[in-house]
């Protein structure tokens, strides 16, 4: 069964910075395209970002939604079968939750898509909390 479980949220003072992963069991993570996104309570969800699956890039390529800042930043792990999000700058306004989530699409080739419902499995996201 695919799970995808995020991990790496919690506390961190304005201006600070952390490093979200998503693990991934019973698919190999990063030969599908995956994306981050992230909602605030009581607001609707959005897009930070997503990653290929295309297993011929190592590195992947990824895209970023128009709203998302050169504060974050998207890559994965072949070796510990994860994504990650890095997060720096961290604002009090930032929306709180976060998700990956993939489209269960094996080695799609190049591009990916910020559209939420492009993709077919989600993780149960992970909070963090920017703190004065």
């Amino acid at each position: 069964q695919v799970q995808l479980v995020e991990s790496g949220g919690g506390l961190v003072n304005p201006g600070g910075s952390l490093r979200l992963t998503c693990g991934g069991s019973g698919l190999h993570l990063p030969y599908y395209r995956s994306g981050w996104f992230r909602q605030a309570p009581g607001k609707e969800g959005e897009a930070v970002g997503c990653i290929d699956g295309d297993g011929r890039s190592y590195r992947g390529v990824p895209m970023y939604s128009a709203s998302a800042e050169s504060r974050f930043a998207i890559s994965k792990d072949y070796t510990d079968n994860t994504l990650h999000l890095q997060i720096d700058f961290l604002k009090p306004e930032d929306p709180t939750r976060y998700f990956c989530a993939t489209d269960l699409v094996l080695n799609a080739g190049p591009g990916c898509a910020i559209d939420p419902r492009k993709y077919d499995r989600w993780g149960q996201g992970t909070q963090v909390t920017v703190v004065s």
